[in-house]
């Protein structure tokens, strides 16, 4: 084509979109999105005379259920109103063009063609940088880089294909289905995965670092929004927290890569170990007979394997030894040194290194225990170097990034102020509310109070009341009854927004005076000081959260989040003022300069008598309350409590006056000096209830010693107080994000308990949920077939396969296997996915389960597994996991695992099942499990008994027409004695050892029983029904007899133990009422 055709191309022209929502979302501003449209007259020869003169502008107004594309002459001759018949489509005919269409009601976009299932083509528009617009059919199927391959094979045939250049200087754009204009980076992505908004694609020229693009991309799929979305707030609190953890994280990331190769190891391939260092005291009859096993050892990349045989208390290198002196005599070949190898479970990133004994490690535990031979493979240094050098090319460009940032620009000096030297009250003024509604007649009224912790620093402050309206006024001033110098660090504002109703009239001859009643409406939280310790000036404008109704003292809510509702639409507002109490700024002291300050009562002189009751009150782990006489004697003898009782640090801090800035002063000197703290008391310190950063900075130094394996079993409720923390940027946040970069098992877990997924997990998950919903929704009985047939199409198969568990970060879950995955009868139908194994003999399965609250599951198997590890410590190994299957009735419980176990096993059996049974009767007594029946009560074929489905805890007890259906403490049955006993009623023997195991049990968990309550009071964050206050922990203490003695707490245990197998009964009908009620379910 000469030059007059390429004249005619660029006569093309642009069309830019604005959408409108129909209903915008509060959480959501209202979205401009452009699109720019090229098009190519060899593709419309037709339509391109009647657009040809149109340019500029095409706005798109999503009013009701019409949709408007106004088209605008840039000369202002001509103006045209279309209304289309198809939204999916930008293809417009020339017919089209002379009047309006109705659009059908509520389709936009592509929405139901990437709904479709199978592979049927598509017909996409592609918009060059060049001003040539192609058009062809893709598969929803092809990914991002496939369809860039495309795109250059058919512009090769079209004009100015010389100007395009290399194909990895560009990058697609769309308008995805927020209306949002994303840059499609991630090449490997299928456009189905993306599901643009429409059919168009536009290849731009690539801008900036595209490792930051990318980098930033994929931070957005994990937290679910767009990074533009935090730019937007413009806050720098924000910003400088993102900036000092990247800037930490990328520190850590290139330290990590200059390790040596078996030290990387220990992040990427963190061992799984168990608790104890003995092998199982039972198992296989081959482990009972020899003390050696037998472990089945591969070579990477050959066919070579040998079975040897291994002492379970040796090392990893001697295993490797013998295998390395084996091939070296059967092949003759050059000998290699141990210490150049590692060993790999087959099938897994799980690995055997160090020096651990081999029984200690989870796997080889495990088939000692099942009687199994281990399948290993001799992996050498190079394979993993490898990894280590892949993983190090994304630090080097991080690095390099780093290097090229420019250094920050010197702070300027300005006057300040300590707080300490203001001895005058504290003030702010409350202006007026915002979106307020509440029934005429009432009056509004506020009350604010300041906070450290749990605890009251002064008395509340009431405001006038006011007419409802919308925009109440109150232009008041509130002054509390503390200095400005005694504010402490962390003082919280509280506002608690309510309204009353009007005294009504006595009626004559009445005595009784009508109060006023409270109708809570909103609380609201904010820091007196920002995150720079700089004591807040100006105006604020707050949006409320609202409130559950309730009496008027728990209006304030204290433990809640200092961040505003982010509805500001609809969310009632307060517009508070603080006051500019001098000139310059003021800040909190730095608590390097509290040292400087004179300490005073440090050697205060006790008599023995209250050396006596410091005794008293120490030993008592039941002391949460103090008269006034305790707290000054606690406080009188805070330096005998550091130097004798320094694990009761929480009781001297409950006590500290921290609105008198000489006690604060005090106290932080004292922490300076006082001894770590072993973890189960460390970790209570960091409830709410304790903000002060020194106390939190003294705690995350007590926690840095605990091992990997420790933080792993506190991971969820670490992840759950990150809520009480005020600011972003705290001891915390780091001490997380430092374990997390140091072990993958850690941020593995970090990651999924933050709910972050990964975009491969992204669309797995969202298969599963079409799953769930498809077997839930079906308008006829579905059958394990239909879902079979829905799993073995292309798309979910794909999505399903190759994938890390969540459980376990070092399994893989290759193959979906669709033949044998079902759905269980249940009310949520949980479906079973069943997973075909690279090498083990067994499949993999995981549950997934869509409309129910699992935390409290999550909870409940955390604390099983905990008190599963305290007894193994105790060499107690109860065996408490978990697999699947059921049925009870005596003889019939006894005949079922008499045909799973050959004579020769079953006595193994019996022993499995007492011994699980055992761990289950005490944990469910103590975590008080409700809802225990029959179809959550099973057993695998190994006898082991196991519980599943916590949905009740902490003494919550089903109840039925207000009569309690569980009266037992826990369940033991006369089918679970008749097993236990052998089938032999004269067997008292094997029940008494019974009895023993779960005394025994009980007895280690009343040991640890501190740590459980703290655990659980730190759960309080997370919402859970059954766990919101102090007063659900109570069933605990009592359970665990806290504050008793060890004979006292087993005294009252034997009397519960006595009391279910007598009751036991009563079982028997609730679980017949259940499985009638479950008969009759429609």
């Amino acid at each position: 084509m000469g030059g007059a055709g390429v004249k005619e191309r660029k006569r093309t022209f642009t069309w830019r979109l604005k959408c409108w929502r129909t209903v915008p979302s509060r959480s959501e501003p209202q979205r401009a999105v452009l699109l720019h449209h090229c098009m190519n007259d060899s593709a419309l020869d037709r339509r391109r005379e009647t657009l040809r003169r149109f340019s500029g502008a095409v706005s798109v107004r999503l009013s009701g259920t019409s949709p408007h594309f106004n088209f605008t002459d840039t000369s202002g001759e001509r103006h045209v109103t279309v209304k289309r018949q198809r939204p999916s489509s930008l293809d417009l005919k020339h017919e089209e063009m002379t009047g309006a269409v109705t659009m059908p009601p509520g389709k936009y976009g592509m929405q139901e063609e990437w709904e479709k299932e199978g592979d049927q083509e598509i017909v996409m528009d592609f918009l060059l940088p060049t001003g040539i617009f192609l058009k062809f059919p893709v598969s929803p199927n092809d990914t991002i880089k496939t369809l860039k391959k495309m795109v250059w094979k058919n512009a090769r045939s079209e004009a100015l294909f010389s100007a395009l250049g290399d194909p990895d200087a560009y990058v697609f754009t769309c308008i995805n289905q927020t209306a949002e204009r994303e840059e499609l980076e991630e090449e490997w992505r299928r456009i189905s995965d993306i599901r643009p908004f429409m059919c168009v694609l536009r290849l731009v020229a690539r801008e900036g670092d595209r490792v930051e693009k990318l980098t930033n991309t994929q931070i957005s799929w994990l937290i679910g929004k767009g990074l533009h979305e935090f730019e937007a707030q413009k806050n720098h609190e924000v910003n400088e927290f993102r900036t000092k953890m990247r800037a930490f994280c990328e520190e850590k990331a290139q330290e990590r890569q200059m390790l040596p190769w078996q030290q990387w190891m220990e992040y990427s391939f963190p061992c799984d170990l168990e608790p104890c260092v003995s092998p199982p005291e039972y198992g296989s009859v081959k482990s009972k007979n020899t003390k050696k096993m037998f472990i089945n050892v591969m070579f990477e990349s050959s066919d070579e394997s040998f079975m040897l045989q291994q002492d379970p208390q040796d090392p990893p290198v001697a295993l490797m030894r013998s295998a390395l002196k084996k091939k070296a005599t059967v092949f003759r070949s050059v000998r290699q040194e141990p210490e150049d190898f590692t060993l790999q479970v087959n099938g897994t990133w799980e690995f055997i290194y160090g020096k651990h004994p081999l029984c200690q490690f989870k796997y080889i535990f495990h088939c000692i225990r099942n009687g199994q031979n281990p399948l290993v493979t001799m992996v050498h240094h190079s394979t993993i170097r490898r990894h280590q050098n892949d993983q190090g090319l994304c630090s080097q460009i991080y690095r390099n990034r780093s290097l090229s940032r420019p250094p920050p620009l010197p702070l300027k000096k300005q006057n300040t102020s300590s707080l300490w030297s203001i001895n005058e009250p504290f003030y702010i003024h409350l202006l007026q509310g915002s979106r307020v509604n509440a029934d005429e007649g009432m009056k509004l009224v506020v009350q604010a109070g300041l906070f450290h912790g749990s605890e009251f620093l002064c008395k509340v402050v009431t405001t006038m009341e006011v007419s409802v309206c919308s925009e109440p006024l109150w232009d008041q001033k509130l002054e509390f009854d503390i200095n400005v110098a005694d504010l402490p660090r962390m003082s919280r504002l509280c506002f608690a927004l309510y309204a009353v109703i009007e005294k009504a009239k006595k009626p004559r001859g009445t005595k009784k005076k009508h109060k006023k009643a409270d109708c809570p409406i909103a609380w609201v939280n904010t820091m007196v000081f920002d995150y720079k310790d700089q004591l807040k000036t100006g105006e604020f404008l707050l949006s409320t959260w609202p409130s559950v109704p309730d009496d008027k003292t728990d209006l304030f809510n204290p433990m809640g989040t200092v961040e505003k509702n982010p509805n500001i639409d609809s969310a009632a507002g307060l517009l508070i003022r603080f006051p500019n109490i001098r000139p310059h700024p003021l800040y909190y002291p730095p608590l390097d300069k509290v040292g400087d300050i004179e300490k005073n009562g440090e050697a205060a002189n006790a008599t023995k008598e209250e050396l006596m009751k410091l005794k008293e009150i120490m030993d008592n782990k039941n002391y949460t309350e103090f008269f006034e006489d305790e707290k000054d004697l606690l406080w009188k003898l805070r330096t005998e409590v550091r130097d004798r009782y320094h694990e009761s640090l929480s009781k001297l801090l409950l006590i500290t006056k921290w609105n008198r800035r000489e006690d604060v002063v005090q106290m932080v000197s004292l922490l300076s000096n006082w001894r770590d703290l072993p973890t189960i008391h460390a970790l209570e310190l960091l409830d709410y209830s304790f903000p002060d950063p020194a106390v939190r900075s003294f705690t995350i130094r007590c926690l840095r010693k605990i091992s990997d394996a420790e933080l792993l079993q506190y991971l969820i409720q670490l992840v759950q107080v990150l809520k009480y923390e005020s600011y972003l940027d705290c001891d915390l946040a780091t001490f997380l994000l430092e374990r997390a970069l140091s072990n993958w098992r850690i941020g593995h877990f970090l990651f999924w308990h933050l709910s972050l997924i990964s975009p491969t997990q992204i669309e797995a998950l969202s298969k599963m949920k079409a799953l769930s919903d498809f077997v839930k929704s079906g308008s006829q009985k579905m059958t394990a077939d239909d879902l079979k047939l829905c799993i073995r199409q292309e798309s979910y198969m794909e999505a399903l396969s190759d994938l890390q568990s969540p459980l376990n970060p070092s399994v893989i879950l290759a193959d979906i296997c669709a033949d044998r995955c079902r759905f269980m009868d249940s009310k949520m139908k949980p479906i079973w996915l069943m997973y075909n194994p690279k090498v083990q003999e067994d499949m993999v399965g995981i549950i997934f389960k869509s409309g129910d609250d699992l935390r409290q599951d999550m909870l409940t198997l955390q604390m099983i597994q905990l008190m599963e590890n305290l007894w193994k410590k105790e060499g107690l190994d109860l065996s408490s996991n978990s697999a699947a299957t059921a049925a009870f009735n005596k003889d019939a419980l006894l005949n079922w695992l008499k045909s799973k176990n050959p004579e020769d096993k079953l006595e193994q059996a019996i022993e499995e099942f007492t011994l699980s049974c055992a761990g289950y009767c005490v944990a469910t007594y103590v975590l008080g499990i409700g809802d225990r029946h029959n179809d959550n009560i099973m057993i695998r074929e190994t006898g082991q008994l196991f519980h599943i489905d916590f949905g009740h805890f902490l003494g919550n007890f089903k109840r039925k027409l207000g009569i309690n259906r569980e009266r037992v403490p826990f369940i033991l049955t006369y089918d679970f004695v008749h097993v236990i006993q052998q089938g032999r009623t004269n067997n008292s023997e094997k029940f008494e050892r019974f009895r023993e195991y779960c005394e025994r049990a009980y007895k280690i968990l009343c040991r640890n029983g501190t740590l459980f309550v703290n655990l659980f009071a730190m759960m309080k964050a997370a919402g859970l029904p059954e766990l919101t206050s102090f007063k659900d922990i109570q069933y605990l203490k009592d359970s665990l007899a806290l504050g008793k003695s060890e004979e006292e707490a087993l005294k009252n245990f034997k009397v519960k133990f006595n009391e279910a197998l007598r009751e036991s009964w009563k079982t028997k009908v609730n679980w017949m009422m259940h499985s009638l009620a479950k008969d009759n379910r429609p």
